[in-house]
């Protein structure tokens, strides 16, 4: 299966997220594009923080995700 994306917003909360899911036992990727841009040599302030998981796994994360966003 693929990634899906489940999260965009800033590093903290990002953060805070992928912790949650983590402790669920769902891995998830992280794609910093805020560093990316930086590194690049072209800041934006824009770009954010993005969290995939696996499209297998959206069934068991979802209720964490729904939870934080209601919380934010």
């Amino acid at each position: 299966m693929g990634l899906m994306k489940v999260f965009s917003g800033s590093e903290i909360l990002a953060q805070a997220l992928q912790q949650k899911i983590e402790e669920i036992g769902v891995n998830t990727v992280l794609k910093d594009n805020i560093q990316s841009a930086r590194l690049g040599g072209f800041g934006n302030s824009d770009l954010a923080v993005e969290i995939f998981i696996q499209e297998t796994d959206f069934a068991k994360a979802n209720p964490v995700i729904e939870e934080f966003r209601l919380s934010i």
